[in-house]
């Protein structure tokens, strides 16, 4: 990993809300509502962005925990704004603070936890894991 991240950088997705993301499952709607996979998902690729101005050839960072708490529904056609704040950096392993807004407030709060390793190591426990 590159020299440089540090504890307060910060990265931040804008997203509006579409049908593709409300809560469902198969294909049948639960909610015309902004998706806790989908609010997973955004914090997950704010936390991305900012390891990757880091990685050297060669590495990849992957997931390694999130958690999430969704606190309020937000629906079709509003903004949310995802805030991925760096917390912690121990070795390899980044650590995020992550919220997420709309026009109203705040809707979500989590955390996400991305390790960095070769892609090497990366591939050859993907390999394992399908024998």
């Amino acid at each position: 990993m590159k020299h440089g991240m540090k504890v307060g950088d910060v990265a931040t997705v804008v997203a509006t809300v579409t049908a593709e993301q409300f809560a469902q499952f198969e294909g049948s709607v639960v909610h015309p509502a902004y998706s806790t996979v989908s609010m997973v998902y955004h914090m997950e690729w704010a936390s991305r962005k900012i390891i990757l101005p880091f990685l050297e050839d060669g590495e990849e960072g992957i997931g390694a925990a999130v958690s999430v708490k969704h606190i309020a529904p937000t629906g079709e056609g509003t903004t949310v704004t995802v805030v991925a704040t760096v917390t912690e950096i121990k070795g390899n392993i980044i650590v995020t603070k992550v919220e997420a807004r709309n026009e109203r407030g705040l809707i979500g709060v989590g955390e996400v936890k991305q390790a960095i390793l070769p892609k090497e190591d990366i591939q050859q426990k993907l390999l394992e894991s399908i024998q």
